[in-house]
């Protein structure tokens, strides 16, 4: 009998191991523990060959993972290395290494909704800007790589478009909130572009109705328009801009 029912995922690996996930993924690239590649970046194990060649004490990784000292700071270089896992999608933040489960379906309706309202403006103010949208690296210093859900690039700035990424500060950035991700938008990826110098970053809440608007001024972010429900925001750095939440959160 075959032995291809043995095959386990990464995750399922680490979850028998008492491992993080990305500890698996780092014994696969130092080929600490076998492995099969079924296509590019997608892995399988089988428990008992990680097992064997784990023997002999080296199994510890998440005792010292709570060491400052021990804990690695994930790369640019580490993060096209990481193997692609169906349903997920992954950032790093300052060095640390973040999963995520793909958006859900109202989500995707409010970003598309949304790209369609900001192409149509910059179209007319700004023929040689562009919007983008998720997934798409953007890059800021080594340690930090985001997928902004909708980024905006001045034409003045196209230079930070690169054939693989975005390496450097959009002029504005759009993160669309779930109840998983509020804190990390409202707080690490706010402090991130803010110190990145990204000049406008919006906060787009489905399920309260809202957009907020920030702004930077000295070098920190101020609410500068921002409105729920059926409101239509007007934002006073792009003139003639205006977004009707009604139309948005349909």
């Amino acid at each position: 009998m075959s032995r291809e029912k043995d095959l386990i995922t990464a995750q399922t690996l680490a979850e028998a191991l008492n491992l993080s996930v990305e500890t698996i993924w780092r014994y696969t690239r130092e080929k600490k523990i076998p492995y099969i590649e079924l296509g590019s970046k997608q892995y399988r194990y089988r428990l008992a060959d990680a097992v064997d060649a784990l023997s002999g004490g080296r199994v510890q990784e998440k005792k010292a993972a709570y060491d400052d000292k021990t804990l690695k700071k994930y790369t640019y270089q580490d993060y096209l290395e990481l193997p692609e896992e169906e349903g997920c999608h992954y950032e790093i933040l300052d060095g640390e290494l973040i999963k995520e489960a793909a958006p859900n379906v109202i989500h995707q309706r409010v970003s598309r909704r949304l790209q369609r309202m900001l192409e149509d403006y910059f179209w007319e103010v700004d023929t040689e800007g562009e919007v983008l949208n998720a997934p798409l690296d953007v890059t800021f210093f080594e340690t930090n790589i985001v997928q902004p859900d909708l980024l905006y690039i001045a034409g003045k700035e196209k230079d930070i478009v690169e054939y693989a990424r975005v390496d450097g500060p959009p002029t504005l950035v759009v993160e669309i909130l779930s109840p998983s991700t509020q804190r990390k938008d409202r707080v690490k990826k706010m402090q991130l572009y803010q110190k990145a110098s990204v000049q406008h970053y919006w906060l787009v809440d489905p399920d309260n109705k809202l957009l907020e608007c920030f702004a930077l001024r000295d070098s920190l972010y101020a609410l500068v328009a921002s409105g729920m429900d059926e409101d239509i925001v007007k934002h006073p750095s792009f003139t003639g801009l205006s977004v009707d939440l009604a139309a948005l959160f349909k």
